[in-house]
């Protein structure tokens, strides 16, 4: 097997080694930076869904747990 790595200028070009990898001709793999990216990009989609007090609030259990750990 040869592995390479490929700078796609056209966005058409990715459509056919999409095709390409749907015919189990090629295979598709992302380099971790793009898999973060993607990831990033998920989990941001829903960042809208809790607001400032609820993050604070979680913030505060948080820190009121790990200091009553460093009391034992």
């Amino acid at each position: 097997m040869t592995t390479l790595q490929i700078d796609i200028i056209e966005p058409k070009a990715e459509k056919l080694l999409e095709d390409l990898a749907a015919m189990n001709l090629i295979s598709i793999q992302s380099n971790k930076q793009e898999r973060l990216k993607s990831l990033l990009s998920k989990l941001r989609v829903h960042s809208d869904d809790i607001t400032m007090e609820e993050i604070t609030e979680e913030v505060e259990i948080v820190r009121a747990e790990r200091y009553a750990n460093r009391k034992k």
